[in-house]
């Protein structure tokens, strides 16, 4: 998709009014391990970035520049955290939109028109849901790339550090044969989200009445 097309939401935001248009993507949905991140970004009207994609097509070091240069040329950024514990609390949905709304109640410039990578966020403000929102909006792209980078960098980073039997830095709290196995060894860390993690734990108490 060209970068022209990935304005197409945008323009009808812009044909309809609206000024501050926030693109909002959350990462580590899937993950067993560490925060749900939400990033909630407004670019300029008609800016356009090129290489912004989908987070997950870009190579690390992509993502990397392309960050640089949102944040750069954003007119605001913000991120929302939602960790472990209360993604147990709440379920991973429920998680993922608090997750959202915490980063567009936290941008120092207000929206006044939002788009989603296919969520709601739980606020009175114009919003459009948008299937595969990342592939085909900027703006949705743009938030995705700083939500993954962010939550990439805790994982090479702190949580590396807090954790460093885990291998939190190669596979990003993901599910991986690793992990799992680690988990089994070393057992579970308060950063680790307990309802995802039952059946693993399960075969270990399988394991342990052999």
């Amino acid at each position: 998709m060209s970068e022209t097309d990935m304005l197409g939401y945008e323009k009808e935001g812009w044909g309809q009014s609206f000024r501050h248009i926030a693109g909002v993507d959350e990462v580590g949905r899937g993950c067993l391990f560490g925060d749900v991140v939400a990033a909630a970004v407004i670019l300029p009207m008609g800016l356009i970035i090129e290489g912004v994609d989908d987070s997950k097509k870009l190579t690390a070091k992509k993502r990397e520049a392309l960050y640089e240069t949102i944040m750069e040329q954003a007119l605001a950024v913000s991120l929302g955290h939602v960790e472990a514990a209360i993604i147990d609390e709440i379920n991973i949905k429920q998680a993922s939109r608090l997750a959202m709304r915490l980063a567009v109640e936290g941008l120092s410039q207000q929206p006044d028109y939002m788009l989603i990578d296919a969520e709601k966020v739980d606020l009175p403000l114009p919003q459009r849901a948008i299937i595969k929102g990342d592939a085909n909006s900027q703006s949705i792209a743009a938030a995705s790339i700083v939500a993954k980078v962010t939550r990439d960098r805790l994982c090479e980073g702190l949580w590396e550090e807090l954790y460093p039997d885990y291998g939190i830095k190669v596979h990003k709290g993901y599910a991986t044969k690793l992990h799992r196995e680690q988990i089994k060894l070393l057992g579970v860390t308060p950063m680790h989200r307990r309802s995802f993690i039952g059946n693993i734990l399960a075969e270990q108490e399988q394991l342990t009445l052999f």
